[in-house]
Formats: C-alpha cells, structure tokens, sequence
C-alpha cells in the first residue's frame, strides 16, 4: 500500500526523504539564536521577491567580548569589515 499512497501523494516521499518537518532538538526557538550559541543572532535575508532566507550570524570568539549586548546593526557592520566571512550550508534536511 506504500507505493501506492506515493504515487497519489507524492509530497509524502519528498517529507520522508528529506523531514523537514522535525525540527530537533525539539521545542526550541531557532528565532532565538542567543540561547544556544554566544555572540549570535537571527537575521533575514530577502534573496528575492517572496523568498526569505533565515540565517544565524556568529562573530568569533576573539570578538565575543566586544558583542555582549550589540544590537542587529552592530553584527551587520561587522560583516563589512576585513574579516572573512565563512558561509555554512547545512543542507536541506533538518533546520538550523
């Protein structure tokens, strides 16, 4: 009966696949980066009309004294300094 309740429902096999449906650990808020991870936070990013990409800016921790207590603006500033930036895709299954 499997194959046929894929083949009338095929977002089922797309939602087994990849379970983006769980989000683990479970009954945290990942808009909420600062309870997890120090000297982080939840930023959107518009990449087009109608699409927005949630991301979690870190700054290392040789400037994690520096980032107690800034605010969104003071982490985008620190994205365009020298710096490097490294970019951390995690994939399609699962969530940040």
């Amino acid at each position: 009966s499997l194959p046929f309740l894929i083949r009338l429902f095929p977002s089922v096999l797309t939602k087994f696949v990849y379970l983006n449906f769980l989000a683990f650990p479970f009954f945290v808020d990942f808009r909420r980066p600062e309870v997890l991870v120090t000297n982080t936070i939840n930023l959107q990013l518009s990449t087009e009309p109608g699409v927005t990409v949630g991301v979690w800016h870190t700054v290392p921790g040789s400037r994690g004294a520096e980032a107690q207590g800034k605010d969104q603006r003071w982490y985008e500033e620190a994205l365009a300094d020298a710096h490097p930036v490294i970019i951390y895709l995690h994939g399609n299954g699962g969530t940040r």
